[in-house]
């Protein structure tokens, strides 16, 4: 060893046995409860595994598998929802090359999802897709390393277009005997029905939300008050309140003969309940802002939307993406609501699989998959929101 090589005090060196007795074993009290807190968890791990891999009868997933995806929607026209995915694959493997590039782990997790959803026992026409939307987003991911510059604009624009694209291709547009026969929204269920009814009720939703957030800031009279009401009036009453009013109550208001589809009323609930308290959230970034900030771009002879798109709002989203990203979660997880006026999302499929005679008492095994998907997709939200915030340095000065 070098004569000038200087080590750092005993006290402050680190080690696994040191840490052990620092954060573990510090004394005699926090001996005994690490010592009880692990046997507690190997006895509730033990017996999970011991649940899982011996007692659970997972054939009520497996049989059942389609269903819990997409609901009663054709077999026969699947592939165009295989189809709608393989294009937003595409999309997100140019994303991460274009605005992820140093982001290698996040890269290969979210490419290879599908291939490793092929392992799980999925029959052989679902394992071939799943290979193939791996293999786009590798392509996709290749063309986007190759010219980020060139396509930036151009993914985009496959983002905003790519909602309609979805939806078109899972209604259809032509007659029964045509290429891609409609299929009515009564057969839509399942996880599809889920990812719709958020999707939408997020998009839609958060302009919305926007534009009551600045409405109620307004000095406009008749503006702010009529922010107010709407803002309380929707904050003031439960979801499923919302939702018994668009399937049940609105029928009886319309013309006879007019009818509202029923997905489509769920998703205008969904839309005006998240824009109520996304508006909260808004005007609470909004407020957070310096008023310095509205007196710069005064000074610099902006106008109040130009201060407000180029300036403020951009300030305010960004201190506010924790609190949005926590919304989008309550949302997607609220959107199980709809089976209880009679849609067929994950929860509402999971009520048919059971009254199904030869599944009769495996609730567990149902709702401990369903409670699978909702965290997987709530926890991929929730870090995808972290690595935002770190981008964007929120937090940081």
């Amino acid at each position: 060893m070098a004569e000038n090589t200087i080590l750092p005090p005993l006290a402050e060196r680190s080690g696994a046995l040191r840490w052990l007795r620092k954060n573990l074993f510090g004394s005699w009290v926090d001996s005994i409860l690490t010592v009880v807190g692990a046997l507690i968890i190997f006895w509730v791990v033990k017996a999970v595994l011991v649940w899982v891999f011996t007692v659970a009868e997972w054939q009520v997933v497996t049989t059942n598998l389609r269903l819990f995806m997409v609901g009663q929607y054709p077999l026969e026209q699947v592939w165009r929802l295989w189809l709608a995915l393989a294009f937003i694959m595409f999309l997100i493997g140019n994303s991460l090359a274009i605005w992820a590039r140093k982001s290698y782990l996040i890269t290969i997790l979210l490419i290879a999802f599908p291939l490793l959803l092929a392992l799980l026992p999925f029959g052989v026409e679902p394992r071939k897709w799943m290979i193939i939307l791996t293999v786009v987003g590798v392509i996709g991911w290749l063309i986007g390393r190759a010219k980020p510059q060139a396509l930036s604009r151009h993914v985009i624009i496959g983002w905003i277009i790519c909602l309609p694209i979805f939806i078109l291709l899972t209604r259809g547009f032509t007659p029964q005997e045509g290429f891609m026969p409609i299929v009515q929204t009564n057969v839509w269920g399942g996880l599809l029905l889920t990812f719709l009814l958020t999707i939408v009720g997020i998009i839609f939703s958060f302009p919305l939300g926007v534009l009551l957030a600045l409405g109620r800031r307004s000095e406009l009279p008749a503006i702010r008050i009529t922010s107010v009401l709407y803002i309380e009036l929707i904050r003031g009453v439960p979801l499923i309140t919302l939702f018994f009013m668009a399937q049940l109550m609105l029928p009886l208001f319309l013309p006879t003969g007019v009818t509202i589809d029923r997905v489509l009323r769920a998703m205008v609930a969904v839309i005006l309940f998240s824009a109520a308290y996304l508006a909260e959230n808004v005007r609470g970034g909004l407020q957070a802002i310096p008023k310095g900030q509205f007196e710069a771009a005064q000074a610099l002879g902006l106008s109040g939307f130009k201060t407000m798109y180029f300036i403020i709002l951009p300030q305010a989203l960004r201190l506010i993406i924790p609190i949005l990203v926590g919304q989008f979660i309550g949302v997607f997880k609220d959107t199980s609501l709809v089976a209880i006026v009679g849609l067929f999302d994950l929860v509402g499929i999971a009520q048919t699989v059971l009254s199904q005679p030869e599944f009769l008492g495996l609730q567990r095994e149902v709702y401990v998959f369903i409670s699978l998907i909702y965290w997987v997709l709530s926890y991929g939200m929730s870090y995808l929101s972290q690595q935002l915030e770190i981008k964007l340095g929120v937090g940081k000065r």
